[in-house]
């Protein structure tokens, strides 16, 4: 028998395995973007109103004034944008 037939037949020998055991046979490769269901959310960055630098949410500085929350990269920037809008 040539190499070509024993090629051949081992493929087809390999799908039929894959049929009668119930195997689905998938060819789709996984996309990379997507994520496992288990791995957690990326925090979202939020913009400083007053050095414009961006800051994950998590780790920001929240101020709720007049219905309406900022964030801010540090305790200075806060107290800065809470005497501007005072004056």
């Amino acid at each position: 028998m040539s190499p070509v037939k024993i090629l051949i037949l081992g493929i087809l020998f390999y799908l039929l395995f894959k049929l009668v055991f119930g195997k689905k046979l998938s060819f789709k490769k996984r996309n990379p973007v997507d994520k496992p269901a288990n791995q957690p959310l990326q925090d979202v960055l939020v913009e400083d109103p007053v050095c414009h630098t961006f800051v994950p949410k998590g780790q920001a500085l929240p101020l709720l004034l007049e219905g309406e929350k900022y964030y801010f990269c540090s305790d200075e920037c806060r107290k800065k944008f809470i005497k501007n809008k005072g004056a």
